[in-house]
């Protein structure tokens, strides 16, 4: 039976890309007297039912911030644990990626990563490269200030060799970032309750609509990504102009 929520969404007004800082994994584990790591494990859940729903949905893009720089502060056995469950996601996965049409996309400084967490992910990029349905966006060992700094040293190398001409515009250095390709978020999610970005997209988030969720990440469904999008759908984006400009 279609969800009352499902039911109410208006399929011509999707927001092209969504972006979901997938937060509370390990406070849903404490909540169940269990270790860290199992609520990473039990988020992978909520990954595969926001996938395939985004998906059956029409979204373009969804890109899941899974893995910051800062996160490598985190004590060892979680950050190793976090990665060998990457690998076996992605192994686990592929065929479901395949069979959906969805396309695997990454971000961030992945020469960091582990050599077979590395070699999994490229392994799955690789793969899934001629699916066109969704590209599924991996946020890995990333930061926003890690991004465009690395731009900004980009543009500044270039400009020393004359191969870029100054002064830059926006189309220029986003074509710098690790996004180049995909266009900005119209919504973000956050879950767990929390109300800020951690370091995510901060350049592309410029005109995005914010959802935050009260559901820890492992406990995330259908039914919360729908509610995410009704509460996107109720939104005016002005883009700087007046309500009356955009009813013009």
């Amino acid at each position: 039976m279609e969800s009352p929520e499902l039911a109410a969404i208006d399929i011509q007004n999707l927001p092209q890309h969504i972006a979901v800082i997938m937060d509370g994994n390990g406070r849903w584990a404490k909540l169940h007297n269990m270790p860290r790591l199992f609520g990473h494990k039990q988020g992978v859940k909520a990954v595969r039912e926001i996938t395939e729903a985004s998906a059956e949905l029409g979204i373009k893009f969804l890109t899941l911030y899974a893995f910051s720089t800062e996160n490598w502060s985190r004590p060892e056995m979680e950050v190793m644990g976090l990665m060998s469950l990457l690998v076996e996601t992605i192994k686990a996965e592929l065929n479901t990626l395949e069979k959906n049409n969805i396309r695997l996309r990454a971000i961030g400084d992945l020469s960091k990563l582990p050599d077979n967490t590395r070699t999994a992910l490229l392994s799955g990029i690789e793969k899934t490269k001629r699916n066109t349905r969704m590209d599924l966006v991996l946020a890995l060992n990333y930061s926003s200030r890690w991004e465009i700094l690395s731009a900004v040293n980009k543009i500044a190398e270039q400009s020393k060799n004359e191969n870029i001409h100054l002064p830059i515009d926006e189309a220029v250095f986003s074509s710098y970032l690790s996004t180049n390709g995909i266009p900005d978020p119209e919504l973000l999610i956050r879950t767990s309750g929390e109300h800020r970005i951690s370091n995510f997209l901060l350049w592309q988030l410029a005109y995005t609509e914010f959802h935050f969720s009260n559901v820890f990440w492992p406990d995330f469904r259908k039914k919360n990504l729908y509610e995410a999008i009704l509460d996107f759908q109720k939104r005016q984006r002005r883009f700087g102009k007046t309500s009356e400009q955009i009813a013009r």
